[in-house]
């Protein structure tokens, strides 16, 4: 019986030594921020997004050294670009800007949120929301960051987004003339010459204006507008048109 004894106190102390020598060697998985953010580039690449974002917000969650969070934050609105959800991006990227507004790269997240809006045009009728909300980042990226790497780009797509909506707000205006609602096409036009006088289709607005005031029985802005298209267009098909007009006010 003795010796059952000491056989179980050897066998129970040799069974505890073997786990703790065990569990001294069990090493904790050490996190590395730049290796996982590497990772989850590739995973971007594979066009496997939904991996690479949550190996992102794990890097957000756990870089203590926060040289790799912002980075992880500006890949993770990324990602959206790549999955073409530009909504889902420009939400992240006004993340970045909110958390990290002195940070190198918030110049490149502003572009980038101008852009996703920009893209979403697609002409007069249909692009006015995104050349408007683009107009309005191109113009944040302009005067918040005047030494920007974009310059010579954004002037070309600001006047871009400026001729959109130009063009949308004469659509509209021709739409009222047509229908004969002149007091509305007259307000529409007026807003398009006040706000867009490089409009293109100038000759056109000046004309309705001043067909609409002298609809509306309103001869001194009919003259004003028959005049500026007379001396501004002597060459425009629609001058003759004017000058008729013009005489039968007289």
């Amino acid at each position: 019986m003795r010796v059952f004894r000491i056989i179980i106190i050897t066998v129970t102390i040799a069974f505890i030594f073997i786990s703790c020598s065990g569990k001294e060697n069990v090493r904790p998985e050490v996190f590395v921020p730049e290796k996982e953010y590497t990772r989850a580039v590739g995973q971007i690449e594979d066009k496997e997004y939904e991996e690479a974002r949550k190996t992102l917000i794990e890097v957000k969650n756990r870089d203590l050294t926060k040289k790799y969070a912002p980075l992880a934050q500006l890949k993770i609105a990324d990602s959206y670009i790549r999955e073409e959800e530009p909504e889902l991006a420009i939400a992240e990227y006004q993340k970045f800007i909110d958390t990290y507004p002195d940070h190198q790269y918030a110049v490149y997240a502003q572009y980038q949120t101008a852009m996703a809006y920009f893209n979403q045009i697609e002409g007069p009728e249909r692009g006015y929301s995104g050349a408007a909300k683009a107009l309005v980042e191109f113009e944040k990226l302009k005067q918040g960051y005047p030494r920007n790497p974009y310059r010579e780009t954004i002037d070309i797509r600001i006047q871009q987004c400026r001729d959109t909506i130009a063009a949308y707000e004469f659509l509209v205006g021709e739409f009222y003339f047509k229908k004969g609602s002149y007091r509305a096409a007259a307000d529409r036009l007026q807003y398009l010459m006040l706000n867009y006088p490089d409009y293109g289709k100038e000759a056109d607005a000046l004309y309705y204006l001043g067909i609409s005031f002298k609809r509306l029985g309103q001869e001194e802005n009919a003259v004003k507008y028959f005049k500026r298209l007379i001396e501004k267009y002597p060459g425009s098909g629609l001058t003759r048109n004017a000058r008729k007009e013009f005489a039968g006010l007289n």
